[in-house]
């Protein structure tokens, strides 16, 4: 993020359409108004700039203790598509590295959802109320047009094995492909003595 624009001359403020008015034009509220923006703004561009140092050096030291673990000591910490899990010796916290991976169907989908549709309408009074909304619910498109990933691969989990369903399935299988990824680290604290960890939030809304 860039830092606060200063290339105003002395004695003048810059108004929104870019031109300069003496400061003696400018009234007390709008000064006021403009100085409490700028500190806030200001004091935020620091804290942004520690955040991201901070979440550099935390994949960079998570990175190194897996590195070290299984140099040394011929242990793997690190899970299923990089996630991995770090605690304290005590287990009063713990850290976490999550890779999410973002998926993408192609025109097979639509052929699984048809295949769907005609399993449904097979059965008719044979199948319950309650798979009909799984897989309605499964192919409800958001805002930008997307079907929720985890719904529709939660799909191939029913215990259903009509060969038209299991031929869907097949489908929903071969169209998806991971076209990206992000990582995150959660960082958490044990509450009391329990075996329950709450988030160390660094969201200014949740703080």
């Amino acid at each position: 993020m860039s830092e606060i624009k200063t290339d105003v001359p002395t004695g003048f403020m810059r108004d929104a359409q870019g031109r300069l008015v003496p400061e003696s034009m400018v009234k007390p509220i709008d000064k006021l108004r403009d100085q409490t923006v700028r500190d806030l703004i200001g004091k935020a561009l620091v804290i942004n700039k520690a955040l991201a140092e901070y979440k550099a050096r935390a994949f960079a030291d998570i990175a190194a203790m897996v590195i070290t673990s299984a140099e040394q000591f011929e242990v793997k910490l690190g899970g299923d598509k990089g996630n991995v899990t770090l605690y304290s010796f005590d287990g009063e916290f713990k850290v976490v590295r999550q890779v999410q991976e973002n998926i993408k169907f192609d025109e097979r989908l639509k052929a699984a959802k048809a295949l769907i549709d005609e399993c449904i309408t097979e059965w008719s009074d044979g199948s319950s109320d309650e798979i009909k909304v799984l897989i309605n619910d499964a192919f409800q498109v958001n805002a930008e047009g997307d079907v929720n990933t985890n719904r529709v691969l939660g799909l191939r989990r029913l215990n259903i094995r009509a060969p038209k369903w299991l031929r869907a399935m097949d489908a929903i299988g071969e169209s998806f492909s991971v076209v990206g990824s992000r990582s995150y680290v959660r960082l958490y604290r044990r509450v009391g003595d329990t075996d329950k960890y709450q988030a160390i939030t660094l969201d200014l809304a949740s703080v």
